[in-house]
């Protein structure tokens, strides 16, 4: 006998035959909405379908309830087929504010981004990059020769922030975490932690020698001049996780892996 549950759902996956399969089941049992129509997305994949999923939402600030079928799924709860609409009732929420990008290119234009976890700097040929990092307008680091930097989210401070030996972020921590990425010179430097309303901005040194490249989340620009990030408190994502599982657990737990 299928379940009625009280949210609108639509169901998202990542487009693996597993997750397709299983999307296919959930619909049959407790109906599919239009993404504009529903009060709640369920998520079928890893954590990239979450980051795309949540950047599609941002707007609407429809909440998002991942069940996993990637590899890691940090931010995925577990798969049942039983019982979604109870705990879709029994949720807990997390708050995510994404970061604001603002790109100034070599050929003199302007463009924007959101990341929910990280702004990115890479160097996009052999030659290291060169960056100058001001932070509320003074100049804290004159010269970073690097493969990169980032800036990133307490949400984002376990994704790609960990993996370059970046601080972990408490989630509710009002805090950016600003790590180097593979740094030559200053060679000792491991970047700081940033209050959320501060302002960084990277300029590129030797720009069309050393030529660089700039990734919000999955947005990329190239041959970048400047960059300006803040936090962005005009948007926000809701994330759902079953109780005791929570992203702020999560964080907390990911601290003493080893």
């Amino acid at each position: 006998m299928s379940s009625q549950p009280t949210d609108r759902i639509c169901f998202v996956t990542n487009g693996t035959s597993d997750a397709d399969a299983a999307a296919a089941r959930l619909r049959a049992r407790y109906g599919d909405h239009p993404i504009d129509a529903a009060d709640v997305v369920v998520a079928l994949g890893g954590d990239g379908l979450m980051l795309q999923t949540l950047h599609r939402v941002m707007r609407s600030d429809i909440p998002v309830y991942g069940m996993n079928f990637g590899s890691v799924g940090f931010m995925m709860n577990t798969f049942s087929e039983d019982g979604l609409d109870s705990r879709l009732a029994a949720v807990q929420r997390t708050r995510i504010y994404p970061l604001s990008m603002q790109v100034l290119d070599a050929s003199g234009h302007t463009q924007e981004a959101l990341a929910l976890n990280e702004v990115s700097l890479f160097r996009s040929t052999y030659q290291a990059a060169k960056i100058q990092i001001i932070v509320d307008g003074e100049t804290r680091l004159d010269e970073l020769v690097c493969d990169g930097v980032l800036i990133s989210t307490p949400a984002g401070s376990t994704a790609y922030n960990l993996s370059a030996h970046g601080p972990i972020l408490p989630i509710e921590a009002q805090l950016l975490a600003l790590t180097p990425i593979s740094p030559f010179r200053p060679r000792r430097w491991r970047g700081a932690i940033l209050s959320n309303r501060a302002e960084v901005k990277f300029i590129t040194r030797e720009a069309a020698k050393r030529p660089v490249s700039a990734v919000a989340d999955n947005v990329e620009f190239q041959n970048i001049l400047e960059v300006t990030v803040r936090e962005d408190r005009s948007h926000a994502v809701t994330l759902l996780f079953d109780p005791g599982t929570s992203l702020e657990e999560r964080v907390l737990s990911e601290q003493f892996r080893f």
